[in-house]
């Protein structure tokens, strides 16, 4: 099994789409179609179910793409480990929580950038569960995530340190206490997101129960809808400092062991030699 035809079913799996794959690889759609056929047939099953230009992944071709991130990621690891003074290049897959991504990042990224040009920066945003898993999957090199974290197989580098605050319209009264907002909607990030989980458990410590709670992809969404009375919401800090938003958003205090939450650079521990990894960590540092 050949690592160009692995990095070639991989792309296909990622993109859903023979020709999103060749464009991405800067290959002719025909190669890429001929050694996917090439990998289903020397495997003996088919990787993909076709309708039209669509591709869906089988079980089957499921459980190598668990395999080949393994393979490529330790082929990609040993190139550079015989290469100690190479210089940070290739693809750096960063995992970070939205909020983290908006106000955090833009700085730290275009610092990066300008100091390893050749690295190729790909950011993908998620909840903190989906972003561990990602990690740990080996589809993404390093991830932002609100600590702690509870996996022995993963590294962490404390990166921020944030403050969470409860969001409201701005004509709401002072809240003191979860029953001060106990009729209304918690509007949050989906599942996962450990922002929602210390909010919910806010609402649980004073035996209270939202009216109703609304998921969001965005916290531009939750921005609005909190500023347009339609709820209320936890927010780093930061996010608001950074926006003009006093006249139309308030904020309220919540108690320490709430409202401080610790920002982690993880990594898996068993990836050893990363150089583009580790540059973006000294960046951060």
């Amino acid at each position: 099994m050949e690592l160009s035809a692995l990095r070639i079913f991989k792309a296909v799996a990622e993109e859903g789409s023979v020709t999103l794959a060749a464009s991405r690889l800067n290959r002719v759609q025909s190669n890429v179609s001929a050694r996917l056929t090439q990998l289903e047939d020397s495997l003996g099953v088919a990787l993909f179910l076709r309708s039209g230009r669509k591709l869906r992944i089988t079980a089957e071709g499921s459980r190598l793409l668990a395999y080949a991130d393994r393979l490529l990621q330790l082929a990609d690891e040993a190139q550079a480990a015989v290469q100690p003074d190479q210089k940070p290049s290739g693809q750096l897959r960063i995992g970070s929580m939205e909020t983290t991504a908006a106000a955090r990042l833009p700085h730290v990224l275009a610092a990066f950038h300008r100091k390893h040009p050749h690295v190729e920066l790909m950011l993908d945003t998620a909840p903190t569960d989906q972003l561990l898993e990602g990690v740990l999957k080996h589809r993404l090199d390093v991830a932002l995530v609100a600590g702690p974290v509870p996996h022995a197989e993963l590294a962490c580098l404390p990166a921020f340190e944030e403050e969470l605050v409860l969001i409201t319209c701005h004509d709401h009264p002072p809240v003191a206490s979860p029953r001060d907002v106990a009729r209304r909607n918690l509007l949050v990030f989906r599942s996962g997101c450990t922002y929602r989980r210390r909010l919910e458990a806010w609402f649980a410590e004073g035996d209270v129960a939202p009216a109703r709670v609304s998921e969001f992809g965005t916290y531009e969404a939750i921005l609005g809808c909190v500023a347009a009375g339609m709820g209320v919401a936890i927010m780093p800090k930061e996010i608001l400092n950074q926006r003009k938003l006093a006249r139309t958003i308030r904020q309220h205090a919540l108690p320490p062991h709430i409202t401080q939450v610790e920002t982690l650079l993880v990594w898996r521990r068993d990836v050893l030699h990363h150089p583009a990894r580790s540059a973006f960590a000294e960046i951060l540092a």
